[in-house]
């Protein structure tokens, strides 16, 4: 209790603030109690703390307003864009509706398409396929086709057995080869055609060790009478990647790959997915 007291009366006790000018004037006293200059210094730092947050403010909204501004001139520009190819369309839809080379070369000067700007009209179709979505979901599409779809050869090699109709090796009968086979040095490296995930790796039969990925887009591809696979099921794979080594396994009379490609069901020539090498 006596301590409470004595901080009130600290509190409480009055400081003399003296201001003396520089002429001849009387100084000025003061008299305040020393809790009022320690309530006139939070007063002034929380005032200084507001200010500071209107600055603050007032910084995040000229950078919004940077920002609408800039998108907003960007909007204009695209509508001024898109404006300009449906003209051209237009013109050019007017030139092709005759039947001939002869009339669409007479009608050439009716229209006008001499007076477009060949480079800026290259800039507004990049502008357009870069903010066009459906551009974009055809572009993106086309490259997943690209992916899916096999293409070079699975290993270094040459090839011993093409696809289609030949005699059996093993047997000396006539049948029917569903790819081709491509030989080199056991534990030549073998690798996927085209992206893709693993639906099968291992022993399968007369195929040896076997691996079968599905790409999408109706594609398989398969790589059989492997040394060693080193990728399994479930795994996704990219085009180039190492799913396996050469070997002779199975029903096989020497070191080789027997590569197929399925498309929609059926196995297909991979002789026009192989691509050549130098």
């Amino acid at each position: 209790m006596q301590r409470v007291k004595r901080l009130v009366k600290k509190a409480f006790t009055p400081i003399t603030i003296m201001f003396i000018p520089h002429s001849d004037g009387r100084p000025v006293r003061f008299r305040i109690p020393s809790i009022g200059i320690l309530l006139m210094v939070v007063l002034w730092l929380t005032g200084m703390a507001y200010v500071f947050s209107i600055g603050v403010n007032t910084v995040e909204y000229n950078k919004m307003k940077s920002k609408l501004n800039y998108y907003s001139s960007q909007f204009v520009e695209m509508r001024s864009t898109m404006d300009t190819l449906r003209e051209t369309e237009n013109e050019f839809a007017k030139l092709f509706k005759y039947k001939s080379k002869g009339k669409i070369l007479e009608n050439l000067d009716a229209s006008d398409t001499g007076s477009l700007d060949l480079r800026e009209l290259k800039r507004q179709i990049k502008i357009t396929m870069e903010t066009s979505g459906d551009i974009k979901d055809y572009l993106s599409k086309q490259r997943d086709i690209y992916l899916a779809t096999p293409n070079g050869w699975p290993t270094d090699g040459h090839i011993t057995s093409p696809y289609g109709w030949r005699v059996d090796p093993m047997t000396g009968g006539r049948e029917f080869h569903g790819g081709v086979d491509i030989a080199a040095e056991p534990g030549e490296p073998v690798r996927a055609t085209a992206d893709g995930i693993v639906s099968f790796a291992g022993w399968s039969g007369n195929n040896g060790n076997l691996v079968v990925i599905e790409h999408g887009m109706g594609f398989q591809t398969f790589y059989a009478h492997n040394r060693k696979v080193i990728v399994k099921v479930g795994q996704k794979v990219k085009r180039g990647q190492i799913i396996s080594y050469m070997g002779s396994t199975g029903r096989s009379t020497g070191p080789h790959v027997h590569y197929e490609i399925w498309h929609d069901g059926r196995s297909v020539n991979p002789a026009k997915y192989l691509k050549a090498r130098s």
